[in-house]
């Protein structure tokens, strides 16, 4: 009988020494693993724990539970390609290569969808020089196994501009931001293979069919098809969680999740439905339609934050989340088009809601961002910072997180310091800049409570309209009359930041750029 009491006993040390071995793959002394989650124009106000009412967004508001948030990050631009391309490199709009979206038009018909499904010659945006220096390059460097999972967006898939070519050991998704238009795609990019799904081609903008009765779900039918590209995303991002639980490893998980169009699975439509009642639905020509509008743009949020929940579950299956930084937030603020109701859901916040004011413009509402970051024994549960940072300071960062040395070529400051609850110690900007060549030309500056703004730069106009962000967070009194010495500072801020782009669209002749015929 003592025999077998000693053999059960010996079993059971043997399992428990499995199961503990298995919690503890990765050695917390070790450079944590990082995981960026860069959500596309979710708006300041769209997550509960910035005061959201009516999406339910459990998972995320735990990231700030347990960790910090940022209630005054901002991103580097107010769309996506060059919110990417700032966030990538550390420079800020003056001083980028990527200004605005560039579509690559010369190369043919690249608006046309359906064409650039099946002709990779006229897919992806314009290229970034293969010599860009990346947060993926720099983190390979450090001995980090590097993945994108998303939307690229930094190049076409013929061109050197594409992730893997770009600081990423692995990519998996849309490379082209026109083709991420569709959330039911043909296809996805694997690393540089093109993986063909079981979906049609469907382009953006078909209409309900002739005669379809709008107020009857089943006319929608076409727009839900069998392959949900988030869907497959987030496998691609457990996977890659999984075959790296050894080692170090960064994962930039750009998801093309809230952007339009209106595409997630009925079931999740189904609960906010109950939730909100009938509505009317969306039939105008911008993407595609929908029966629901409220209800499935709040159930696309809320699909996002169970993927959320799914990856620090998996974290703590693998027994590596303590020994993962986490970091979550927004390209730029919420749309205005396609069925998206911002004032419904109060999606800017405290900000401005409309157009104008939002999403492509370098207001508030289209400029700052949520940004919450989680890493259990590092950064204190429940912490909140003030702290005016952006986009180019993740850069540093990272650089600062793991041991790298970094040249002096960069706009931003890391923030670590501020994660590490050591605030005595972090850097501060005196201003941060932005200039957006497009929505008729913008520039931004913010300096202290100070925000200085010019628009419509492509007509001629260069004058400042000023607000005090602490007295006025909703930027509705333009005071630069009554204070012409901050006015003129933030001008001269905007004439020094600002360096001709090297792409002839991004120039801006308001500002004294020159525009060369040939260089397009």
């Amino acid at each position: 009988m003592k025999k077998i009491i000693t053999l059960l006993t010996f079993l059971s040390m043997v399992t428990l020494a499995c199961k503990t071995s298995k919690k503890t793959t990765q050695n917390k002394s070790s450079k944590p693993n990082i995981i960026y989650i860069l959500a596309d124009d979710l708006g300041y106000g769209e997550l509960g724990v910035y005061g959201q009412k009516k999406i339910e967004t459990p998972n995320i508001d735990a990231l700030a539970s347990n960790g910090m948030l940022f209630t005054q990050h901002y991103s580097g631009a107010p769309v996506c390609a060059p919110a990417r391309y700032m966030l990538l490199t550390g420079k800020h709009a003056g001083h980028a290569f990527i200004r605005g979206n560039h579509e690559w038009g010369e190369r043919g018909d690249v608006w046309n969808y359906a064409k650039a499904v099946y002709d990779p010659n006229l897919e992806g945006q314009y290229p970034i020089p293969q010599n860009t220096y990346t947060i993926g390059k720099l983190l390979q460097n450090a001995g980090y196994k590097t993945a994108l999972v998303g939307k690229w967006g930094l190049g076409g898939p013929l061109s050197d501009g594409i992730p893997t070519k770009n600081g990423f050991d692995f990519f998996y998704g849309y490379n082209c931001q026109r083709q991420a238009h569709q959330l039911y795609p043909k296809f996805l990019w694997k690393n540089e293979k093109k993986v063909w799904l079981d979906n049609e081609v469907i382009a953006p903008g078909t209409p309900l069919d002739k005669g379809a009765d709008p107020y009857d779900l089943k006319s929608y039918a076409k727009y839900q098809q069998k392959q949900y590209a988030p869907e497959l995303m987030q496998e691609e991002v457990l996977n890659f969680i999984t075959d790296n639980k050894d080692r170090p490893f960064f994962m930039y998980y750009a998801s093309p999740l809230p952007h339009l169009p209106l595409q997630v699975p009925q079931k999740y439509v189904d609960k906010y439905v109950k939730k909100f009642g009938d509505e009317k639905p969306y039939t105008g020509k911008a993407y595609f339609s929908n029966r629901y509008p409220h209800a499935a743009y709040a159930a696309m949020i809320s699909y996002l934050d169970m993927q959320v929940g799914e990856i620090v579950a998996k974290l703590k299956e693998l027994g590596i989340y303590d020994n993962t930084l986490i970091i979550f937030t927004s390209d730029n603020g919420p749309t205005y088009t396609g069925g998206v109701d911002a004032k419904f859901f109060n999606s800017a916040g405290p900000f401005r809601d409309t157009y104008g004011y939002t999403k492509g413009f370098t207001y508030e509402g289209g400029i700052r961002v949520p940004m919450i970051a989680t890493w259990a024994g590092n950064i204190k549960p429940g912490t909140k910072t003030d702290l005016i940072s952006a986009f180019y300071d993740v850069l540093p960062t990272m650089a600062e997180l793991s041991n790298q040395k970094l040249s002096k070529d960069t706009d931003g400051l890391s923030y670590l310091p501020t994660l590490l609850g050591t605030p005595n110690q972090q850097q501060k900007h005196d201003f941060l800049y932005w200039e957006f060549p497009s929505y008729t030309g913008q520039q931004a500056v913010r300096m202290g409570d100070w925000k200085g703004i010019r628009k419509d730069l492509f007509k001629g106009n260069t004058k400042i309209e000023l607000y005090n962000l602490k007295k006025d967070i909703s930027e509705l009194r333009n005071i630069a009359y009554k204070h012409p010495d901050v006015v003129a500072q933030i001008k001269a801020i905007m004439n020094r930041e600002h360096v001709q782009a090297k792409i002839n669209r991004f120039r801006i002749e308001a500002l004294g750029d020159i525009k060369d015929k040939e260089n397009k």
